[in-house]
């Protein structure tokens, strides 16, 4: 049986010299904290699925990921907890012979099926998926009657649940900028479709060369959720830290002083990349005076610390 989920999750103001110079107040929605195995957003765009999933009496779940994806260890996970089978393709089929990494092999340890394609293959594989209806038949003949979820969960429904975040914040207006990281576009989508009037949410592309593709997946996972697009929302590229899963020096060094500032461990792929970029644009002035930053702490770091 699947834990319940800890709601709302913590709301914590955070005073930070940099924003404070900035005239910019700080909080942190501590999504990190939702879930002790399918943690911040993977709970928040799984749960609706997974709902979906169990009504229409699916018994298995494919999904997509690399070989560190935080998205298959929390299919997997709650696949397992469900009583689902989860299979998950895994991009790069050279590592079907190799040693499991720690997180291939949580996902494994929860039950998880792992199939390793080309790159070119997996491509074409996520392609066909990419929709919202929940299935493929190219796909389901290979692998079996199953619900397919795209690569990092992210669709009509997965949008919908992230738009519950909105709603656990008190207060929101005009000076509000609700913040998060940007990899699929599914927890930017949602955001932004739940903000009162006034507000405004900000996402943080955390690949390189994003630009115009990110925009355009929000954009239609918002009509695909809701029927129409929504005008409060803008992503930011400059501050991927050289592509996705990349983490610099600079990054890093940034992520570790912050957690010695405040105490909250920063995942460096995606959550140190969201704090960055939020110093680096309050420090340039990027944000009027008064604003208040509602920061989204998606995930948790890995738990292997050498892992590359």
């Amino acid at each position: 049986m699947l834990e319940p989920a800890l709601l709302p999750t913590p709301l914590t103001d955070c005073t930070d010299e940099v924003f404070a110079r900035a005239g910019v107040q700080l909080r942190l929605k501590r999504d990190d904290l939702l879930h002790p195995t399918v943690p911040g957003n993977k709970w928040r765009k799984l749960a609706p699925n997974l709902a979906a999933a169990v009504e229409q009496g699916h018994t298995r779940l494919l999904t997509f990921g690399g070989a560190y994806s935080t998205h298959l260890r929390a299919v997997a996970a709650a696949a397992g907890a469900l009583g689902l089978e989860s299979v998950g393709l895994v991009r790069g089929e050279e590592l079907a012979d190799r040693p499991r990494n720690w997180s291939l092999r949580a996902a494994e340890a929860a039950g998880m099926r792992l199939e390793f394609l080309t790159r070119a293959a997996y491509r074409e594989a996520t392609g066909r998926a990419g929709g919202d209806h929940g299935t493929d038949g190219d796909v389901q003949r290979r692998w079996g009657p199953c619900l397919v979820l795209p690569e990092g969960g992210s669709n009509a429904l997965a949008a919908v649940g992230a738009a519950a975040i909105p709603a656990e914040l008190p207060d929101l207006g005009e000076r509000d900028v609700v913040c998060c990281p940007v990899g699929t576009g599914g927890t930017l989508a949602g955001i932004a479709a739940g903000l009162p009037p006034g507000a405004r949410a900000l996402g943080v592309a955390v690949l390189r060369g994003g630009e115009g593709y990110l925009e355009a997946e929000v954009a239609r996972l918002q009509r695909a959720a809701y029927g129409r697009e929504f005008g409060n929302w803008r992503i930011d590229h400059g501050h991927h830290g050289g592509g996705y899963g990349k983490v610099p020096a600079g990054l890093a060094g940034f992520a570790e002083r912050f957690e010695h500032r405040h105490g909250v461990p920063l995942e460096r792929r995606y959550v140190a990349k969201l704090l960055a970029a939020l110093a680096d644009l309050a420090t340039a002035g990027a944000f009027p005076r008064g604003t208040r930053l509602t920061a989204v702490v998606t995930g948790v770091p890995d738990p292997d610390p050498a892992t590359p």
